[in-house]
């Protein structure tokens, strides 16, 4: 049980300050980020009219989320496309690496999913500011009733809270429920059932829904 709130660090020093860095998360990081580079190379080495199974998964998972950005948004170019599908497969696989042994999930650390939410909340923003002008953009705030504004400033601000904190609750939530469960069982029968519900089935759906509700929130600022 001594590994529950065990957080190896990297720390390097300038001068009077220092920077603290996550090594476990780095790391496990860099694996998934090196896992889709590879997967992409090898699906794109020699793509055919009949794809193998990598270009077919490749092809899958590109049309269905360049669906889902079109329907959501509704325009007739693709510059969300990458950065929602990116969203998606880095917390895919980041919250399925703890089905492999002597891996761990880099979105039980709350800087991964709250990074990639200030992120999408600045892209939403922006691009509300660009579609509708800074005029129109602010004067939403003010709406439905100009006093409406300080909580309108707090709804969308409670967004990034919202979304990092569901998907790291969820992952950090699975990891201690199975690192309790295999103490108490001597890791046997019932933890490897629990590893691969929340490795997979709920690591998917929390990807899922961190994608989807980043690409709403832009849907929302646009229109």
């Amino acid at each position: 049980m001594e590994e529950i709130g065990k957080v190896p660090h990297w720390i390097l020093h300038f001068g009077n300050y220092q920077m603290v860095f996550d090594k476990e998360t780095l790391i496990m990081t860099w694996i998934v980020m090196a896992f889709w580079v590879l997967f992409a190379l090898l699906a794109t080495r020699e793509t055919k009219i009949i794809p193998n199974p990598l270009q077919s998964a490749a092809e899958l998972l590109i049309g269905t989320w360049d669906e889902l950005v079109k329907d959501s948004l509704n325009l007739t170019d693709r510059r969300y496309f990458p950065f929602v599908t990116t969203v998606f497969l880095l917390f895919w696989i980041s919250n399925m690496l703890g089905v492999i042994p002597f891996l761990s999930e880099p979105t039980k650390d709350l800087n991964t999913p709250l990074s990639l939410g200030v992120m999408g909340f600045f892209v939403a923003h922006y691009s509300g500011i660009k579609f509708k002008g800074f005029k129109a953009y602010i004067k939403g705030y003010f709406e439905p009733i100009f006093f409406m504004m300080p909580l309108n400033i707090i709804g969308e601000l409670a967004k990034v809270v919202s979304i990092s904190f569901r998907l790291f609750g969820n992952i950090m939530g699975g990891s201690i429920i199975i690192l309790v469960v295999s103490y108490l069982v001597y890791s046997l029968v019932l933890p490897p059932f629990l590893n691969a519900f929340f490795g997979l089935f709920v690591g998917t759906i929390q990807a899922f829904v961190f994608a989807m509700l980043t690409l709403v929130y832009i849907s929302v600022q646009i229109r």
